[in-house]
């Protein structure tokens, strides 16, 4: 296919000659004198330059990058507070307040519920709760993302440091500066390779397990484990001191918990908005904010029974416990453990920590991005969410987490719609919310020690268990089957197994299957006749042609073409891509067609493949792109139809 090449390196692509498009020199120059160059690149001035200049050529384009890095358009991206802090205006203040109050409500209940699940004392769920939301203030790019303490994240803390306070506060400092990292070299697309059934067997196999380890709490018994079969194997075990007012307490919460969930979506009044008359929009905001508030309505409610049967000879209920006054202290997290902080009890080093943290280090980054993103995405309205600033947004907030004897957080969900449910406007709500938890830190910490366990419990379990993402199994079925079998996959790895492993697989599963598809592209065979009458049999591979395929094409391309014994035309449209495994195999098969004497052309071909495919020379390689030419190049071959072998 190429020309001699001259001593500078130009060559002629000969797969041009064929093209449609007639750009001939006047002085009959092919190709409009364009010709391609091996030795030289362009710079962005149109110079060419040499390949002993490239090194000044990057040099530039770091001068250029730097220089991009410090522009007014960076500096807006980067710092979100820039874009919308000028235009604030009193109905975004009062937007802002009212939702941050709100989510304010909604946290401090969890972040102490959250606190269980992460197997820590009670305050460090509160800890985690406001210097973050400040953080985000500034740094994030979504209005609706409450940062603070999640489930998910909890468990994954849990699973990581083992109840370690100290681990879990390195945790956050470790987990912020990953995600740091990773926005700043814009690593953000790596949560794209979670796909919609891995993200769904994943998120409900954590809310089983997060509900079956508040079971114990219901019951009021002890029970350890991280997997879901551990927790109700050592349930089981102790199930025999099963605590009756405990037990009682926590149902009955879960129930009115459930009823009042009902309630803030009940409406009053016609269904249109614009019938609505003012006592029915008062009453139908009056039973969404109740509904709303009902985890801190709740916890006010049985803090106060704890508070008066408290002082019985024998407390009827759990408590949480005595929980330390004001706000933490502010303070490095700890990089080295001595052996009072160690459950071996033995000094560990910086590295043996990393080391006993494991694969915790890289899961809980990602699956707080994964979080975050799912807020984002579901309040965006259609807008471009910029995975890169959240993950700057977040791992700054647990960088500052950490300083604040806090453990790893991130957005979620369930806030996020409280939050967008209140009419919020900018991320100013955080400080709303943030302000709320330092109050509560400041004046509240001793009533909070007689909520009983149960109670949190049960908030965890009526919140959690309406993440079991059942509801997308019939429109997978639908859609596509085979969908479900990486999503049923991760669901019962993560529950056997811990959860970084069970999402490990579920994202192996899915690379199974985009190889599977890569190495098995849909081949159209047809029978056609040319404009001169000849018959030709054309194959359309719909995929580039790369290494796990082109061995399947090769086969069906063979067998075709011996079975049908008529000249073969490749359909190339649809290939945007090859490699040098593709370009040895389409040697081999035009070595093949030649010995039998039996045409092969390539049709439509993209120059960049065609290039991949000429780098092995290969032989009676014909390319052409219009189809009226189809029979000159058979008369060129000197083909004759020979009678078609049977089947």
């Amino acid at each position: 296919m190429r020309s001699h090449v001259s001593p500078d390196g130009s060559y002629i692509n000969e797969g041009m000659n064929c093209s449609s498009l007639d750009i001939t020199m006047p002085n009959g120059e092919p190709h409009g004198g364009l010709t391609g160059s091996n030795e030289f690149i362009l710079s962005s001035s149109g110079q060419k330059i040499s390949a002993d200049s490239r090194m000044e050529e990057v040099n530039q384009w770091c001068q250029r990058k730097a220089k991009s890095a410090c522009s007014r358009k960076m500096l807006l991206k980067r710092l979100p507070i820039l874009r919308w802090l000028p235009c604030y205006n009193g109905i975004d203040a009062v937007g802002d307040l009212v939702a941050g109050i709100t989510v304010g409500l909604t946290v401090i209940p969890q972040a102490l519920a959250y606190s269980g699940i992460a197997g820590l004392p009670a305050a460090y769920g509160l800890y985690g709760s406001f210097v973050g939301c400040i953080v985000y203030i500034f740094l994030g790019s979504c209005k609706d993302v409450p940062m603070g303490p999640s489930a998910i994240s909890a468990l994954l803390t849990y699973q990581t440091a083992r109840g370690n306070v100290h681990k879990a506060v390195l945790l956050s400092f470790l987990a912020g500066i990953i995600e740091l990292l990773m926005g700043i070299f814009g690593l953000g697309f790596l949560v794209d390779f979670v796909s919609g059934p891995v993200s769904s067997g994943f998120t409900s196999a954590v809310s089983l397990i997060i509900v079956t380890s508040q079971i114990k709490d219901v019951l009021g018994i002890s029970a350890k484990g991280t997997t879901f079969l551990e927790i109700w194997q050592s349930i089981f075990k102790d199930i025999h001191n099963i605590r009756a007012w405990d037990t009682v307490l926590g149902i009955t919460c879960i129930a009115v918990l459930l009823i009042m969930r009902i309630v803030a979506g009940l409406k009053v009044g016609p269904h249109e908005d614009d019938l609505k008359s003012k006592k029915h929009r008062i009453i139908n905001k009056f039973m969404w904010l109740i509904g709303t508030s009902r985890n801190a309505i709740l916890v006010v409610v049985c803090g106060a029974i704890g508070y008066v049967f408290q002082s019985s000879a024998s407390a009827p209920f759990k408590l949480i416990g005595d929980i330390p006054p004001g706000l933490p202290s502010f303070q490095v997290p700890s990089f080295t453990l001595n052996a009072n902080q160690t459950s071996s009890g033995r000094e560990e080093s910086f590295a043996e920590i990393v080391s006993s943290l494991g694969s915790g280090l890289i899961v809980v980054p990602l699956i707080s991005l994964m979080e975050n993103i799912a807020i984002c995405k579901a309040f965006s309205n259609g807008k471009p969410v910029d995975a890169t600033q959240e993950l700057i947004a977040i791992g700054v907030a647990n960088v500052a987490n950490s300083f604040a004897q806090g453990f790893p957080g991130t957005g979620a969900l369930s806030r996020g719609a409280v939050f967008n449910a209140s009419g919020v406007r900018t991320p100013l709500a955080n400080i709303y919310t943030g302000a709320l938890v330092i109050l509560s830190l400041m004046f509240f910490t001793p009533y909070f020690s007689f909520i009983p366990k149960a109670t949190l419990a049960a908030i965890i379990i009526a919140a959690v268990v309406f993440m079991v993402e059942v509801k997308v199994v019939k429109p997978m079925w639908r859609t596509k089957k085979s969908d479900l079998i990486p999503g049923l996959g991760t669901f019962i790895a993560c529950l056997a197994l811990p959860l970084e492993v069970g999402i490990l697989l579920g994202v192996g599963l899915n690379v199974i299957f985009i190889l599977y598809h890569a190495a098995r592209p849909k081949i159209n065979v047809e029978r056609l006749t040319s404009p001169a009458g000849t018959e030709y049999l054309i194959i359309t591979p719909d995929r580039c042609l790369i290494f796990p395929s082109v061995d399947y094409v090769r086969n069906l391309v063979t067998k075709h073409s011996i079975r049908q014994s008529l000249p073969v035309v490749i359909d190339c449209s649809h290939v945007y891509g090859a490699d040098y495994t593709a370009a040895t195999v389409i040697e081999s098969i035009t070595q093949d067609f030649a010995k039998r004497d039996q045409p092969l052309f390539f049709y439509n071909l993209k120059p960049s493949v065609c290039a991949v495919f000429e780098g092995l020379s290969p032989v009676d390689f014909i390319v052409y792109y219009r189809e009226e030419d189809l029979d000159e190049l058979m008369r060129e071959k000197a083909y004759k139809p020979k009678q078609v072998l049977s089947a």
